[in-house]
């Protein structure tokens, strides 16, 4: 027979203490009551209790300095505190040193109950469940695909057999599947590793300055000109430039892209010497450009340019089998950046994440596993703390049943009806509603209504 978890309560007033012990020992715990953080001290180092109720305001100290305490001894202890004070600078800073949740009195016994049995849970998690070792989350760079699938080992041979030329490449994939992370593991698994790495972002071009980002411009060019400058090819010398979302490159700038990649050198707003690069190329979209090419939306010749080298960055979706492998990988960096220890996951954890469609694919991977490890709040990533961000991330998409209030339909009605009194004006409708050119394009693009002649 298993012995009794225990749970010890430091609170001065007595009724309390009763009532939760009453309401606990009813649960099958065992529970001490203590009334001082000095003998609240004394006998948690004698009983080690998984689980301690410790209020704010104590006679002889704060329970704040017990916490600090109860923490230092022992990280995984579940110190629940609570308090008759609403104090947002308390509560900070209780979570901040560690506190494992923290309830205003009257307590509601639902919350209370259910802020004692996910303790529990973490801490019968810790003895079991997938766990990951300190070796391998420190086997974490920054820039890492990761993947032992079919998929991805395919992926892996392309990246080498690039590894010696400078083949321009479309990488082509749904947003959140890692295109931005190939082009940079393409860059650093090459013999010009040690060359730039520049990125353009094509969603956020303006039409008149799209030269003097991409190729500089002299002293002199335009008002303003008080100096020559570099543009983001020039700056690139021998290494990569990668065009991220490519398909949303207007038309106009198509052109002079199309010229740079055929003749391999450019010319300076207001200058007169040709320069040429050696760059590689790179570009990245989530969009069909062959569907673009079509609508005659994207130039055929461009596209042709572009896709010398056509790398496809898998859906998640399509392989799932490397989650563990990322999740490891993301609590490696998730722990760095947020300063948390969890290495640790609840068994049921992977079949959800396996089961989940991940529309926002990798990316959304991160992102959940981030909000799931906050709401955790201990060594161990709990499954109802994904599934609580699954089913939040889940109804957030969907919106309103009937779609006709959801943001994106009030969005797209207000761009109708912006466009139509500016009969179709960009610059008219973007001062109009305060937003840039290139925002605007890109809503427009998104919701069906942008009409290349605008």
């Amino acid at each position: 027979m298993q012995p009794l978890k225990k749970v010890l309560i430091i609170d001065d007033e007595k009724a309390i203490c009763e009532s939760l012990e009453m309401f606990l020992q009813e649960k099958g715990l065992a529970v001490i009551s203590e009334v001082t953080g000095t003998e609240g001290l004394a006998t948690y180092v004698k009983v080690r209790p998984q689980i301690v109720i410790l209020d704010i305001r104590l006679p002889d100290m704060s329970g704040l300095d017990v916490l600090r305490r109860i923490i230092e001894i022992d990280p995984e202890t579940k110190v629940i505190m609570i308090t008759a004070f609403h104090d947002m600078e308390t509560t900070i800073e209780a979570m901040r040193y560690g506190a494992y949740d923290y309830i205003h009195k009257p307590l509601d016994v639902d919350e209370l109950d259910h802020a004692v049995s996910k303790g529990l849970r973490i801490i019968d998690t810790q003895g079991s469940g997938l766990s990951f070792s300190q070796t391998d989350q420190e086997n974490d760079r920054m820039h890492k695909i990761v993947g032992h699938t079919p998929a991805m080992r395919e992926l892996f041979k392309t990246i080498g057999l690039l590894s010696g030329n400078r083949a321009t490449i479309l990488i082509e994939g749904e947003t959140g599947s890692g295109k931005e992370l190939i082009a940079r593991v393409v860059h650093d698994s090459s013999i010009f590793r040690n060359q730039p790495y520049v990125t353009v972002d094509c969603t956020t071009l303006v039409d008149n300055l799209f030269e003097s980002e991409l190729f500089g411009y002299e002293k002199g060019a335009f008002t303003g000109a008080t100096d020559s400058k570099k543009g983001r090819l020039e700056m690139a010398g021998d290494g990569t430039i990668f065009f991220d979302e490519i398909g949303d490159l207007p038309s106009t700038l198509q052109a002079k892209l199309l010229r740079f990649l055929e003749y391999r050198e450019f010319t300076r707003v207001g200058g007169v010497h040709p320069i040429t690069s050696k760059a590689r190329v790179i570009a990245a979209t989530n969009r069909n450009l062959e569907d673009l090419v079509r609508k005659g939306i994207f130039r055929q010749d461009l596209l042709f340019r572009l896709k010398v080298i056509s790398i496809s960055a898998p859906p998640l979706r399509d392989h799932v089998e490397d989650i563990p492998d990322l999740v490891s990988y993301f609590l490696a960096r998730i722990n760095r950046e947020l300063g948390s220890k969890v290495t640790r996951v609840e068994d049921k954890v992977m079949e959800i994440l396996k089961t989940y469609s991940w529309p926002g694919n990798v990316r959304e991977l991160k992102n959940v596993l981030t909000k799931g490890i906050l709401d955790s709040r201990g060594s161990v990533l709990m499954a109802e703390a994904l599934q609580t961000v699954l089913t939040s991330s889940h109804t957030s998409r969907m919106g309103d049943p009937s779609g006709e209030n959801s943001m994106e339909q009030v969005e797209k009605k207000l761009l109708r009806k912006t466009m139509a009194h500016t009969s179709g004006n960009l610059s008219a409708a973007a001062r109009s509603l305060g937003i840039s050119r290139p925002t605007l394009r890109k809503r427009l693009k998104y919701h069906g209504l942008y009409r290349s002649d605008n």
